[in-house]
């Protein structure tokens, strides 16, 4: 083969692990107007907050420092568990549709846990155990925030304890096998392990849980017994940890000789997608121009990105947090349980709900069944099988290919490809009809 020929077959651009990002983003500094604070309407959120957080974590939060440093023995884990992650470019998607858009994909299922959420994670618990904490505690939804806690903690030498939504606990087995394999403890949530889960199944025993009922039990647990909660999205210093991803893809872009048009990705929480996309929208924000569109989506079965209200409300059901100013669909909304348990939460970041209300990230919801068709078919023509909340993001990639015919004008897209869905394919195998 030529050189020639074979620089038109390459799919797959690596970072060599000795020119990993040593500092984190942190996108304060550069939105377009302050940030709204938290609200404390009990007089009481703060100090549990203060108590329940890694002291370094919180001091984070409120930080304006832009670029903050890595400790080295968080970017020693990052190295242990596939750090940098490639970027793949799906060229046989692009060929399906017509060769009108490029489509690279930053690939967070390349971690050892096979989605983003190590990328906090691992800084979080590290912050823990300066703080001497007993243990850790958290909630997940579909189980890839629990299962990066759980390797996490493993890895730092401290217990965890993860509260899995009810619904997720029972329908996604193989992710709390997972969680149980790195020696966390696993509660089904609502649960009989905390006063709260049981006050909540006292209501209603056939409570399929939410990860705002989880919140609320993982911070409580944790309040009561010495140690300290780590939180998996959401929150400002949960999405500069994150920003790891995008600040190896800006790299990786620029190596590749691209600069994307669009980048996209789906929403639970917001962790996912922003940090990806803040790394580059921080430099256009500091510009003073936004030339790039901004699409991030979510669940249509919990449309918080397209129905939801701006306004403060509680990130957890227990109502003992700080609100804080969000797009929400109420933090007593109980999702139904849909598969996508990463996409079930009921708002969204602060940080990225004031950006999709200034217009500069566009919102989508896609429902189960358009998601799993699309996920299926890319599957087939990729074959990467996506985790059931990725899948969400691949409907934008058509919605761009179709005004990439309209127009003629031939654009590069840049996907947040957040997690493998290989623990997945019985929920993929009920949807789909499989037998």
């Amino acid at each position: 083969m030529t050189s020639s020929f074979l620089l038109t077959m390459i799919v797959r651009y690596d970072l060599p692990q000795d020119k990993i990002p040593t500092t984190w983003y942190n996108i304060l500094p550069d939105l377009p107007e302050p940030l709204p604070p938290p609200k404390d309407e009990t007089g009481k959120a703060f100090e549990v907050l203060k108590e329940v957080l890694p002291s370094k974590v919180l001091e984070m939060e409120f930080s304006q420092e832009r670029y903050i440093k890595i400790p080295e023995e968080v970017l020693e884990k990052y190295l242990q568990i596939g750090r940098p992650t490639p970027i793949i470019r799906a060229r046989k998607l692009e060929e399906y549709f017509g060769n009108v858009v490029k489509i690279y994909m930053k690939m967070e299922s390349h971690t050892y846990t096979g989605s983003h959420k190590i990328n906090s994670a691992l800084a979080h618990v590290y912050y823990a155990t300066l703080d001497n904490a007993k243990f850790v505690s958290t909630e997940t939804g579909a189980g890839q925030w629990g299962a990066a806690v759980a390797l996490a903690a493993a890895l730092f030498h401290i217990k965890a304890h993860v509260f899995m939504v009810r619904t997720s606990y029972f329908a996604k087995p193989y992710r709390r096998y997972l969680m149980q394999m790195y020696g966390a403890d696993v509660h089904p949530s609502p649960s009989e392990f905390t006063p709260y889960g049981r006050e909540v199944l006292e209501k209603d025993p056939n409570n399929p849980g939410s990860l705002g009922i989880a919140i609320t039990e993982a911070v409580r647990y944790a309040l009561e017994n010495g140690g300290k909660y780590v939180v998996g999205s959401v929150v400002n210093s949960d999405i500069l940890f994150k920003t790891i991803a995008g600040q190896e893809a800006k790299v990786q872009m620029e190596m590749i000789g691209e600069d994307p048009d669009y980048i996209i990705g789906v929403v639970g929480g917001g962790s996912n997608y922003a940090a990806l996309a803040f790394p580059f929208l921080g430099e256009e924000l500091r510009s003073g121009k936004v030339r790039r569109k901004y699409i991030a989506s979510g669940s249509l079965e919990v449309p918080k990105m397209t129905k939801g209200v701006y306004k403060y409300d509680y990130p957890d059901t227990g109502k003992i947090l700080p609100q804080l100013k969000m797009y929400t669909i109420g933090s007593d909304f109980i999702p139904p349980p849909v598969y996508a348990g990463g996409l079930r939460y009921h708002a969204v970041a602060p940080t990225l709900s004031l950006l999709m209300s200034k217009g500069i990230v566009e919102a989508r919801d896609y429902d189960q069944e358009t998601a799993f068709a699309w996920a299926k078919l890319f599957s087939q023509i990729e074959g990467w099988v996506p985790a059931p909340e990725t899948s969400h993001a691949l409907p934008i990639i058509k919605e761009i290919a179709d005004e990439a015919k309209r127009t003629g004008e031939k654009k590069t897209v840049l996907v947040s490809f957040s997690g493998h869905g290989l623990l997945d394919l019985a929920n993929y195998a009920e949807v789909l009809g499989f037998k």
